[in-house]
């Protein structure tokens, strides 16, 4: 499975993403091997892509949050449970990566 995570330039979110990301495969015993960064560039490349906002973190081309918002060169926010943040959670994360077995 392949995994990328896709960032616009000058994200502040973007370094601590990778991070999450690699930490939340690791614990879900999945390959960080297979684990690219993505720099969304262009509005166009956003729409072909779906791309909902920075960082987004995607499975085999799929959103693992996926999102009703139109697609856009932007911040994402994640819901948490003090209200939304730049990142999800680790354990939200880890969540969307186990579903990846369950066809969820």
């Amino acid at each position: 499975m392949d995994f990328e995570l896709r960032t616009i330039r000058d994200c502040p979110n973007s370094g601590p993403a990778l991070e999450l990301f690699r930490k939340a495969l690791a614990a879900e015993e999945k390959e960080t091997q297979f684990l690219t960064v993505r720099l969304i560039a262009s509005e166009s490349e956003a729409e072909e892509l779906q791309f909902h906002g920075s960082p987004s973190f995607i499975a085999d081309g799929r959103d693992l949050f996926p999102a009703e918002t139109a697609p856009a060169l932007s911040c994402r926010l994640y819901r948490s449970g003090h209200g939304v943040a730049g990142l999800p959670s680790e354990e939200s994360l880890r969540a969307a990566v186990r579903g990846l077995g369950s066809g969820a």
